[in-house]
């Protein structure tokens, strides 16, 4: 059964993104932008948005029982494809243009969503960049991270930049594990990259970041569950390149509807969004 959508808040407004946070976001790779939804906005789709997350979640381990990665978050994907009202939320034309406006691009396209619930007690993200994952040939890829409750500090699970990290591109074909963490870990001291992360974020505020920002988040020492949605973007005009592991031929098949390698992202997984 859909979400009834009829009386969520529009969010298809659309105005011009700050020049500072332009700025700040090419040459970090990632930035803050406070008040993207108002906290009204954000407890009407909070709501929607984590009943359709524990709907469709398919976790049923305990938390001990699962890896690192397990550990990490409940990830539930795609769940626009499967309610009407969290679709309303990901197709917002107000976070596509904020998406078009850092990237410096007319267009974008979905990659895809995914809901990250960091569990009271879940532990660490390890550092990690995204677009490894993704067979896309495009560097113009930016993520939304929007807390849909409170986070008041880091140790609620924040997620934490390697500043200026996305300028050498991809740097290991290490997925989310163990291996990753130790390796970037390396990586971002040798590099000396500046660590940035909010000290506290609000439900409705977001972090942008690049595809090859590479990043990572602390465990969840609250009581609470650490609501966050994600929003995936690329830039209208890519194309799916040949994957250059298991892991990008899953995303080809799963996220880009088995496109042949050459062929344009554009996908009915991946609507243009302005």
């Amino acid at each position: 059964m859909k979400t009834e959508s009829t009386h969520l808040p529009d969010l298809n407004d659309v105005k011009p993104t700050a020049q500072d946070k332009i700025n700040e976001f090419q040459e970090k790779g990632h930035t803050l932008i406070e008040h993207v939804i108002s906290p009204e906005e954000a407890a009407v789709y909070q709501k929607v948005i984590s009943n359709a997350a524990a709907k469709y979640n398919e976790e049923k381990r305990k938390l001990e029982d699962r890896d690192t990665y397990g550990k990490a978050f409940l990830q539930i994907m795609n769940l626009w494809r499967g309610d009407d009202a969290v679709k309303k939320f990901v197709l917002a034309k107000r976070f596509a243009k904020i998406a078009a406006d850092l990237l410096g691009v007319k267009n974008v396209r979905l990659y895809h969503d995914q809901a990250l619930f960091k569990e009271p007690g879940g532990g660490p993200t390890p550092w990690h960049q995204d677009q490894n994952y993704w067979p896309l040939d495009t560097n113009n890829t930016i993520t939304m991270w929007m807390p849909l409750v409170d986070i008041p500090n880091p140790e609620m699970g924040m997620l934490t930049f390697a500043s200026g990290s996305h300028v050498n591109n991809n740097v290991f074909d290490y997925i989310i594990s163990d291996e990753s963490e130790n390796a970037f870990e390396d990586h971002v001291k040798e590099k000396g990259y500046e660590i940035s992360r909010p000290s506290a974020m609000k439900a409705g505020d977001a972090t942008w970041h690049r595809g090859y920002t590479i990043h990572n988040a602390p465990g969840n020492s609250s009581d609470k569950m650490r609501e966050v949605m994600t929003i995936i973007y690329f830039a209208d005009g890519a194309k799916v390149t040949e994957p250059q592991h298991k892991w990008q031929e899953n995303d080809r098949q799963a996220w880009l509807m088995g496109k042949a390698p050459g062929s344009a992202a554009d996908s009915e997984l991946n609507p243009l969004l302005l």
